[in-house]
């Protein structure tokens, strides 16, 4: 009976502090959609001010080359400029802080460090780099997190509940994606499903998603559509989709690490470091703009069916380098919308090269979507996730079985090449081992 009593006496403080905690969860969504809200139109604002368009690919495609080449390189020389203001800070602000402060206890967040990542990252993307935003969003929501969390007086455990619960409602108000929000926490932050911290999680990802709705919009952030599983033997093609976005997620992973150590080069010191890499990501998007921001407006092209495969391969090509370009370089950023677009580029060929060789499937644009998924939990290691989210970002439940099979084979064979996901590889750099077994949670360092 020992070990009931110490398990009940280590919840007694989460359960005298289950009020104040809902009640901080609330405030930190609130702060994490409005966040999200006004870091969106921000963005908008700006482009539509200088170039008339709310999005940055339409506004690097009427810019004149000179501009699509050296407006990269000047969002990237900002960036630089204020890394250095925050090169010697202490606290952590990535994903990979997020998860060691949620699951470890060490609590290094700040939200002025995040917030001057964050102005870095919007400089970024507003001068035409290739990254996600939802970096910021994620980040900048764990944040919050601990700083309200401090502000109640809320014990280490109950503030690192209120990080994952700011880290969720970050990204359902990045992405309008509730249920994904919650396993993004679980399965890639936390690694494992820890009741205490379900209640606040949820709540904050409902209450952050629903005002994130409020101003932006109800539906799905890619539109509604409807695709078809023709058979039940079409499920071969989309196990074998799983297999090629393993690759291609693999291949990505390795290629932001090879850009990290070419541009780790002594020569390249903050801040010409990333403006070297803004260069060539403005080298890129001169002939090839749709590579610019995060990839949400060629993404909606291939779930619509609107591309040329050769077009496709260019962008896979162009996508990849850019974002490595931005992203390595050292202008923060997010790298999961790109990786959604290289998944999305992969369905997208694979079906249409089925199609040419007469095997019978479904629209490219539905295969597109599996692909988009499945790239996801290759990368993340995170297929539940990744399934719903897809699901999600649609609205399409005829798609379900599909995804789910497409998402857990990547995810299978994506672990088989590298264990490290994205995230957990940049906890391996620091010395961390995070490993997740039927046993419990592993770490180390």
């Amino acid at each position: 009976m020992e070990p009931e009593r110490a398990d009940s006496d280590a919840a007694t403080p989460l359960r005298k502090e289950a009020v104040p905690l809902v009640i901080a969860a609330v405030l930190v969504a609130v702060l994490a959609a409005g966040f999200a809200v006004a870091f969106r139109w921000s963005l908008g604002a700006v482009l539509s001010s200088v170039a008339s368009t709310h999005d940055v690919v339409t506004a690097m495609r009427e810019a004149p080359v000179w501009a699509r080449v050296l407006a990269p390189a000047v969002g990237g020389l900002l960036a630089g400029a204020i890394g250095l203001l925050i090169a010697k800070a202490p606290a952590g602000h990535g994903v990979g802080d997020v998860m060691e402060a949620v699951v470890m206890g060490r609590v290094r967040l700040s939200l002025g460090v995040t917030l001057l990542k964050s102005l870095a990252s919007w400089l970024a993307i507003t001068f035409g780099g290739s990254l996600g935003r939802e970096g910021p969003l994620i980040q900048f929501g764990g944040a919050a997190g601990k700083l309200v969390g401090s502000r109640f007086g809320l014990s280490l455990d109950s503030t690192r509940i209120l990080i994952a619960a700011g880290t969720a409602a970050g990204f359902g108000a990045a992405y309008n994606t509730p249920f994904s929000a919650v396993l993004f926490v679980l399965e890639v932050v936390i690694g494992l499903v820890v009741l205490d911290a379900m209640v606040p999680i949820l709540i904050a990802t409902v209450v952050a998603t629903a005002v994130t709705r409020a101003a932006v919009g109800q539906g799905p952030i890619y539109g509604q559509r409807a695709f078809v599983l023709t058979s039940p033997v079409e499920l071969l093609a989309f196990a074998g989709l799983g297999v090629l976005a393993a690759l291609g997620g693999q291949g990505f992973m390795r290629v932001l690490s090879a850009g990290e150590n070419l541009f780790r080069h002594r020569l390249l010191p903050l801040p010409w470091r990333p403006a070297a890499g803004g260069l060539l990501a403005g080298a890129i998007v001169s002939f090839l703009p749709e590579v610019a921001g995060n990839g949400y407006e060629p993404l909606n092209a291939l779930l619509d069916g609107k591309l040329a495969v050769g077009f496709v391969l260019l962008l896979l090509v162009g996508k990849v380098l850019a974002t490595t370009a931005s992203v390595s370089s050292g202008s923060p950023g997010g790298v999961f919308t790109p990786a959604l677009l290289l998944g999305g580029g992969i369905g997208f060929v694979y079906a249409s090269a089925l199609t040419a060789v007469g095997i019978g499937v479904g629209s490219p644009g539905g295969y597109a979507l599996v692909g988009m998924a499945a790239a996801t939990a290759a990368t993340t290691h995170a297929p539940l996730m990744a399934a719903v989210m897809a699901f999600e970002l649609s609205g399409d439940y005829a798609i379900a079985l599909p995804l789910v099979l497409a998402t857990a084979i990547a995810a299978a064979v994506s672990r088989r090449l590298r264990r490290q996901s994205i995230y957990t590889a940049e906890l391996e750099r620091r010395g961390i081992r995070w490993e997740v077994t039927m046993e419990g949670r592993q770490q180390g360092g």
